[in-house]
């Protein structure tokens, strides 16, 4: 497979054989046999992206789908005032884009490097009709999408500065075990001013939460992410 990326990618491309790919594990491409697996690798287009290249910007047209393969990306809305909130981040695994139509809702763009599969939309919707396996899977990804987000409108309701930023961690800790990497180290590519946007907080108030814990031995700071050293007292602030 050897295709150019679709109109709107900013990636380079770069081959990857799906069978032997590791997100697959763990993404809707695991609904699949062998054998449709090849039809979609047919429509894709591998693509690289650099650190804050977009791959949707809100308001453009949005042609193709986004499988993430590696890295991590941030989606966020610009609000009139020319702000933006951030409403999530996207992990190997994650598709983007599945619920739009012909322009983008959201922006997205990478964090870190970032690899992935691009699809265009038309001959992908199709294989979908065709692959009712494969739509099964892409409604689980809509429900746990959803989840998500009524996650992060409890998450940006009445809870502290520090039961915020407790949640955000111990949720990251469970996306990033969901696929395969269990660990008490949290890995955080997205910077603090990104998590501030996310919880609705200033960055100074990031800050300051994430050190007080540390000097409660709460947790540590590594770098590139956070290490959690007291489960028990985190689980009881995310309790609430």
């Amino acid at each position: 497979m050897d295709h150019p990326p679709p109109h709107g990618c900013n990636g380079v491309r770069i081959r990857q054989d799906c069978l032997s790919c590791e997100t697959r594990l763990f993404s809707v491409c695991a609904a699949l046999s062998d054998h449709d697996l090849a039809l979609l690798q047919d429509l894709a287009s591998p693509a690289q992206f650099a650190p804050r290249d977009p791959l949707l910007v809100q308001g453009q047209p949005a042609p193709s789908v986004y499988n993430i393969t590696s890295g991590t990306v941030r989606l966020y809305t610009l609000l009139p005032d020319g702000r933006r909130q951030i409403v999530g981040f996207a992990l190997p695994g994650d598709f983007i884009g599945l619920s739009m139509r012909e322009s983008a809702s959201l922006c997205a763009d990478a964090i870190d490097p970032v690899e992935a599969c691009a699809f265009a939309r038309l001959p992908y919707s199709a294989l979908v009709d065709a692959k009712p396996a494969l739509l099964r899977r892409l409604h689980e990804q809509a429900s746990h999408e959803l989840t998500l987000a009524q996650e992060q409108m409890m998450l940006l309701g009445r809870r502290t500065a520090e039961e915020k930023i407790v949640c955000f961690l111990l949720r990251m800790q469970q996306r990033w075990a969901r696929i395969g990497r269990s660990s008490v180290t949290v890995q955080l590519p997205m910077g603090r001013q990104d998590i501030a946007d996310f919880l609705g907080l200033t960055i100074e108030t990031v800050s300051r939460t994430l050190t007080r814990l540390s000097r409660d031995r709460v947790i540590l700071l590594v770098p590139d992410g956070v290490r959690l050293l007291n489960g028990d007292h985190l689980a009881s602030v995310a309790a609430g």
